[in-house]
């Protein structure tokens, strides 16, 4: 994927990667993106973690999820140890959290583990006159199919950013589930 549409800043994402997944490995997670952007004013180096070993077990975004405290202690531990480095010139925030239900999807395995979901899918060069695609993934591998109603084939390296769409279910209908048009709405029986 095109990774200078994702930072701002050049920075030796191995090194970086040497340093951080240590520290989050201790911590039962693992690293699922990084970002070092400007945004408000600041520069962000930005940090998402699932538990450890949710790749290789093609865990669902809601068991792969991390808590909080997980985050926290990633953060106070990571924070010396970037410090100590010294890989990126300027000041920056450290932030660090689980991907949520839109996790991005960064890796050809990403789209695999996730085969079935609806993701949106920003492209580099138009795929079937459109550059943005949303759809259930369908295929997996070096070309990845989104389809909408109509299957839609897009080269991995075609990608310049992913992530799985969130829905929410279906509308409640009016009047509620236990609706009576026999009662008033504080559920008192109309005359």
């Amino acid at each position: 994927m095109n990774q200078a549409a994702k930072t701002s800043s050049t920075f030796d994402r191995a090194a970086l990667l040497a340093v951080i997944e240590p520290v989050v490995r201790a911590h039962g997670a693992e690293v699922v993106d990084v970002e070092l952007k400007t945004e408000g004013g600041g520069w962000i180096l930005r940090l998402s973690v699932e538990k450890l070993g949710s790749a290789d077990a093609s865990a669902t975004v809601k068991d792969a999820a991390v808590n909080l405290e997980t985050c926290a202690h990633v953060s106070r531990d990571l924070s010396p140890a970037l410090d100590v480095a010294d890989l990126i010139a300027h000041s920056y925030t450290l932030e660090v959290g689980s991907p949520g239900v839109e996790r991005p999807l960064k890796s050809v395995r990403d789209f695999a583990r996730f085969a079935g979901q609806k993701a949106k899918l920003r492209v580099i060069a138009p795929v079937d006159g459109q550059k943005v695609l949303r759809g259930a993934i369908r295929a997996t591998g070096e070309t990845i199919t989104i389809d909408d109603g109509r299957p839609h084939e897009v080269t991995f390296s075609n990608i310049e950013s992913a992530h799985l769409v969130f829905e929410f279910g279906p509308a409640p209908k009016p009047g509620g589930k236990n609706h009576d048009p026999g009662k008033s709405p504080k559920g008192e029986r109309k005359k």
